[in-house]
């Protein structure tokens, strides 16, 4: 391959739809050689038919979600209401769908993050942390005089979230017409994971696109707008309450839970898994069902467990492993995110996540059907 040619492949692996045209006026050359150009590389066998697909692409995960930069603060002492607190303050990046890509991106997985941001500072924190990390975001909305989203939220002694306030007015952007743009790189997702944070897009996304998607329903609020799309979903990561949610049952008992995955099961989800805090996670497939309870771990930090959790199962769904190792990894993943004062573990790696899990005794309770 010719050095020209490796340039005009690098435009079209930024943008599969960019114009001949285009090529030409960013590389200053001619229409014509941009057409030789993509022509040899055709011959090649390195991109073929319209859109210019890839012939060798390997498999990736696409991520639709927000981006954003998260405050966060946490007294010295006891967490007094209605006062100031002494304390520390932190400035990180974050976003349920940025979380959940860097976490994939950390593990080994490549992944492409659909996501808006500001034409501010923060926007280009953001985007130039993703390529330092290999995080593919070119295809990033980024909206001029607009801020990043932000996130702010207060945690109590026990590092447990007291209240936030989240900024996210700019996922508005985030529209159709967005999607329809890029919906090259849902459609060649292995995987695409969704956030609740884009309910404006959520709709066309699952009805239009045959792609298996997972859903992090990230709040119980936001449970209740998507509720009647939850039998689009492959795989949903809800907690109990949001799974009260999407469901109308009450979670009390074994016996609920049971119900409560038969329903999502008898809607069209393959993969359930409800989260149970300190109880574990209850599982629930066509083939099998059960509980899986970790053992008791200090926690650092507990921001972040929740993506990092999604991430794990995520990885296992890619890399085809058993549900309960599923399971384990995620809860591994998890875990490690809240072993860091960082809201994503900056050393989690796939095998850190498997040295974490050879060390943990699971309880699993399997229900037999």
């Amino acid at each position: 391959m010719t050095n020209r040619e490796r340039e005009v492949l690098k435009l079209i692996k930024s943008n599969p739809m960019i114009s001949q045209e285009k090529i030409a006026n960013i590389l200053e050359i001619t229409r014509s050689s941009v057409a030789v150009h993509i022509s040899n590389l055709m011959k090649k066998g390195v991109i073929m038919g319209k859109g210019y697909v890839f012939s060798k692409e390997e498999s990736y995960i696409c991520v639709v979600g927000g981006s954003n930069v998260d405050i966060q603060g946490y007294p010295t002492g006891s967490l007094i209401s209605g006062d100031s607190n002494p304390g520390t303050v932190k400035t990180s990046l974050g976003g349920v769908g940025r979380n959940i890509a860097e976490n994939l991106t950390r593990l080994g997985v490549k992944t492409k993050f659909l996501s808006v941001v500001g034409d501010d500072e923060n926007g280009k924190k953001i985007l130039d942390h993703a390529k330092s990390i290999d995080l593919h975001m070119e295809n990033t909305l980024v909206v001029k005089g607009e801020n990043t989203s932000t996130y702010l939220c207060v945690l109590d002694e026990k590092r447990d979230m007291n209240v936030a306030i989240s900024y996210m007015d700019i996922l508005k952007n985030m529209d159709i017409d967005y999607i329809k743009k890029n919906d090259y790189i849902i459609k060649n997702s292995k995987f695409c994971i969704i956030d609740a944070n884009v309910p404006e897009i959520l709709e066309y996304l699952v009805t239009t696109y045959d792609v298996p998607f997972i859903l992090d329903t990230v709040s119980a609020s936001k449970a209740k707008k998507i509720k009647k799309l939850v039998g689009y979903f492959h795989t949903i990561k809800p907690n109990k309450m949001e799974a009260e949610v999407l469901s109308g049952i009450t979670i009390n008992s074994e016996s609920d839970l049971q119900k409560t995955g038969q329903y999502f099961l008898d809607k069209g989800v393959k993969n359930i898994f409800i989260t149970l805090g300190s109880d574990g996670v209850y599982y629930k497939t066509p083939e099998t069902e059960g509980i899986i309870v970790p053992p008791n771990i200090e926690m650092i930090g507990a921001t972040g467990a929740g993506d990092a959790f999604v991430a794990g199962l995520t990885y296992g769904l890619f890399n085809n492993i058993k549900i309960e190792d599923q399971i384990r990894f995620a809860i591994g993943a998890s875990i490690l995110a809240i072993s860091s004062e960082e809201t994503i573990n900056p050393n989690i790696t796939s095998s850190l996540v498997e040295k974490t899990i050879e060390k943990l005794i699971f309880k699993q309770n399997k229900i037999i059907l």
